[in-house]
């Protein structure tokens, strides 16, 4: 993994409030599990058109990347101000519990 795809993943992490890792695009999610995360944060109240996603389909580097720069080995990966949440199953635990939506809502 080179230390440029690391510095390339920090700089998105760090330069976006919420950002998804997922496999498609907000409107095309091209994984279940991604699917899954953009419905998560649009009940928690997230406008889609304000999440920053990155479709790891799209670059290879940044798609085993991520999984170095977080040490979490699937995607979708939720960032919330530079913070990593975790997966969708992460995810959807802490919006049963409202843990989520605090945590939105404080970014």
């Amino acid at each position: 993994m080179s230390d440029d795809t690391q510095q390339r993943i920090d700089t998105l992490v760090k330069s976006s409030q919420i950002l998804l890792f997922m496999k498609g695009t907000a409107s095309f999610p091209q994984c279940g599990f991604s699917g899954r995360a953009i419905q998560i944060l649009k009940a928690c109240g997230v406008d889609p058109k304000t999440i920053v996603t990155v479709n790891v389909l799209e670059d290879d580097a940044i798609r085993q990347g991520i999984k170095e720069y977080s040490h979490w080995p699937t995607i979708p990966q939720l960032y919330i101000k530079g913070e990593f949440i975790g997966g969708s199953d992460i995810m959807m635990e802490m919006y049963e519990s409202g843990e989520l939506q605090q945590v939105i809502t404080a970014a």
